[in-house]
């Protein structure tokens, strides 16, 4: 098996069919795979062997896939870097994964350049956009080769990709998935989400994250489908795209739901999406219901992390339930454990578990870590939940997110839940903070929307209305914006950090 069967596959039946729209321009899948196979014989030149690893540090451009595919056909392992890496950021990621060679742009040559013959030599670094004087291009790097390539056969554990986790939690850890892992979730995807080659994919996420690189990309290109590349989310894009792509299919984070209702946009513009679906981040209830009453379509939730390559649950169109992230998908298992990893029953939180052909094989370096998250055979997510009668996964919040004020717990998703119903509330978070007393707070930190006015004592008597006394946010920040990952997600790491920043000593 290989993931890059999934473009020979479709350009054995759709050869003229166009594969990516990108910026005015359209690559067909013949046209797809001839740069992929030139860029495979390329990288074999520079002596990339099956195993090596080999870094993207690149921007939603079409190079991604073709370098991403070029790798797989090799039997290499594809490391996605963040496009947002400081140069101390990216010297420790490359280090980690012993990157062989690298693919980027003109665009990211400044983070990269100081590590340049440090950690890799200037002949196998590949510039896929722009100019960089004495770097050889992608174009270059497979002019003189052939066009004809075939995926080699790898076993099903072989390692394919090392995704670096976003950090929301801490420093970086390489997830490594395998072939098996990734094709098993790519037509997993296909089947609940119904992708088919008349599909049109748009795909807004960086590519270099789990969900844009195998549900978008990936799984797009397994169904034959049409991706619409977007090189970052612009509302005002985005909507354009969809409107004049005739996008059938839109995965995205809460966030970019959140943003497309800030900017009113209009119904008709996003009428040719068949099924809009989220993951990454929990959806809020109020968002949702928001989005039903406005568009007229559900916003379907999925549920999974990069070490689950990434889909692991979906709230089924045929049987959906409200707030859930739905149940386990095929041949997955999904299990709730307290913390000595026992079962608890329907209706109680625990800790979220996975078992199945689309958990990581571990973490890249990492054995203690690895043992740690995969014990009992089961992978530990970190998540906790419910389980309703029926076996639908409902989420409370992240363990580490968790604030124990004066012995009171205090889950934040839940005071979330309440603050998005305020109608002058664009975003939210609530994190916990230090107190001398209580030993940590809840304390909420307020995007308005244009116009919104709130104080912080109307915020207060809002909470008091809706939530028991100690759950009620007793500090308040109005900011400009919240710290998000490159995906979207909200990054309550950081605002913990620049707590701590502020706080004497």
């Amino acid at each position: 098996m290989n993931i890059a069967h999934n473009l020979e596959r479709a350009v054995r039946y759709f050869p003229d069919k166009p594969a990516i729209l990108f910026e005015g321009g359209e690559t067909s899948y013949r046209q797809l795979e001839e740069a992929v196979n030139r860029t495979a014989r390329g990288l074999a030149a520079l002596g990339v062997e099956i195993g090596d690893r080999v870094a993207l540090l690149l921007p939603n451009i079409p190079a991604f896939a073709i370098a991403y595919l070029a790798i797989q056909k090799l039997g290499a392992v594809a490391v996605s870097v963040s496009a947002m890496l400081t140069t101390a950021e990216l010297d420790y990621v490359l280090a980690d994964s012993g990157a062989k060679a690298i693919f980027t742009a003109e665009t990211l040559w400044p983070a990269l350049e100081p590590l340049v013959e440090e950690r890799l030599p200037r002949d196998r670094v590949v510039i896929c956009e722009g100019e960089v004087p004495g770097v050889t291009t992608v174009e270059a790097l497979g002019a003189s080769q052939k066009p004809e390539f075939k995926a080699r056969e790898m076993e099903r554990d072989t390692p394919a990709a090392i995704l670096y986790t976003s950090g929301t939690t801490g420093r970086q850890k390489g997830a490594v998935l395998s072939h098996g892992n990734i094709i098993s979730n790519l037509f997993t995807v296909n089947r609940y989400l119904r992708m088919s080659p008349a599909d049109r994919v748009l795909v807004t996420t960086p590519l270099f994250h789990v969900a844009a690189q195998n549900v978008g990309m990936n799984a797009g290109l397994n169904a034959a489908a049409t991706l619409v590349l977007q090189r970052r989310f612009d509302v005002e894009r985005c909507a354009v795209a969809i409107e004049e792509h005739k996008v059938t299919f839109m995965s995205g984070v809460p966030t970019i739901y959140i943003a497309l209702l800030n900017a009113r946009v209009r119904p008709e513009a996003l009428s040719s999406v068949r099924l809009f679906q989220s993951a990454a981040a929990t959806m809020p209830v109020e968002i949702a219901r928001r989005w039903q009453e406005t568009y007229g379509k559900t916003v379907y939730e999925g549920y999974g992390l990069t070490e689950t390559s990434p889909a692991a649950t979906y709230n089924h169109e045929y049987e959906y339930r409200h707030g859930s992230v739905g149940t386990a998908v095929d041949m997955v298992e999904m299990r709730l454990f307290d913390a000595e990893d026992r079962d608890v029953p329907p209706g109680s939180w625990g800790e979220v578990v996975f078992k199945g052909p689309n958990v990581m094989l571990g973490y890249w370096n990492r054995p203690a870590e690895t043992a740690e998250a995969l014990r009992s055979g089961w992978f530990h997510t970190g998540d906790i939940g419910y389980l309703d009668e029926a076996g639908y996964l409902y989420l409370v919040d992240r363990v580490k997110d968790m604030i124990n004020s004066a012995g009171f717990k205090i889950w934040p998703r839940e005071v979330e839940e309440v603050l998005y119903q305020h109608p002058a509330i664009r975003e939210c978070a609530v994190a916990g903070v230090p107190d001398p007393v209580k030993g940590e707070i809840a304390k909420a930190y307020i995007v308005l929307r244009d116009g919104g006015t709130l104080t912080e004592q109307e915020l207060d008597a809002y909470c008091r209305g809706r939530l028991a006394a100690y759950k009620v946010p007793r500090a308040v920040a109005f900011l400009d914006q919240l710290p998000k990952s490159p995906a979207g997600k909200i990054l309550k790491r950081v605002l913990r950090e620049q707590e701590a920043g502020r706080m004497p000593g």
